[in-house]
């Protein structure tokens, strides 16, 4: 991995399977940065779309992660905010209202 995650931003869960499972979390991390580098997107195309992923998922950690990566690869929150309602007519509204409540709770700090 190119660049070591700050330990205090991951879960402590994730940080936890990671120091426990020494070779896998390693394998893990570097996945993570592999599929990002495999084609011509840049990080913050590839942060909003695993945004709507995980928002698809119900995944309020993956949601605040990834949303916390794109505004450090210089996302707006309007881009944030955009990439979350523009899964409405797939994951229903109930869902996006969720992810939109996970997202404020980032701009509100």
């Amino acid at each position: 991995m190119s660049k070591k995650m700050d330990n205090k931003k991951l879960p402590s869960h994730y940080v936890s399977i990671r120091e426990r499972f020494g070779d896998y979390g390693k394998i893990l991390a570097e996945l993570g940065q592999a599929v990002k580098d495999v084609g011509p997107l840049d990080k913050k195309t590839c942060e909003l779309i695993q945004i709507g992923a995980a928002a698809t998922l119900r995944s309020e950690g993956a949601v605040h992660s990834h949303a916390r990566r794109a505004i450090e690869a210089g996302a707006t929150s309007d881009e944030i905010y955009q990439s979350i309602i523009i899964l409405t007519s797939t994951i229903g509204f109930p869902n996006v209202a969720a992810a939109i409540s996970w997202v404020d709770d980032l701009f509100e700090d």
